[in-house]
């Protein structure tokens, strides 16, 4: 039972901050795809701030690969725990980041200089998926 656990979480870890980036960037391709319609000349703005959420999958892709050796017979609950932590909090981050990176888009579309504040804004969200993977790290 253990190893099933471990192998869950182990999932977890990596499908949750997978979806997650997905949504995320999902959400703000979709602003970007709205915003090339008022402003083209932008574009590189909208897909750098489309981007930003993918970065939640690789951090779930990191801890994934990372906790390849443990033993998870005999660390069954504690890799599920952290599987599932890492792989929620990657996944509320990039949605949220998205999000963020959405209204960004948008302000820029309406003619606002608003990319460097956007991107100090989604690297809000962004801060607790680091912490997460550094976490589950250190475990």
């Amino acid at each position: 039972m253990n190893e099933i656990l471990g192998y869950l979480g182990w999932g977890l870890m990596l499908g949750l901050a997978g979806v997650g980036s997905a949504y995320g960037t999902t959400i703000a391709g979709n602003a970007a795809e709205g915003a090339l319609k008022k402003n083209k000349e932008k574009s590189s703005s909208y897909m750098i701030l489309s981007a930003l959420p993918a970065t939640q999958g690789l951090y779930g892709f990191v801890a994934f690969l990372m906790w390849m050796g443990k033993d998870f017979a005999a660390n069954g609950p504690l890799c599920f725990a952290v599987g599932l932590a890492v792989g929620l909090v990657c996944l509320l981050s990039a949605i949220r980041q998205g999000q963020v990176c959405a209204n960004g888009i948008a302000g820029i579309a309406a003619g606002h200089d608003v990319q460097t504040n956007t991107m100090i804004y989604a690297a809000l969200p962004e801060f607790y998926a680091i912490l997460a993977l550094v976490a589950a790290l250190m475990v």
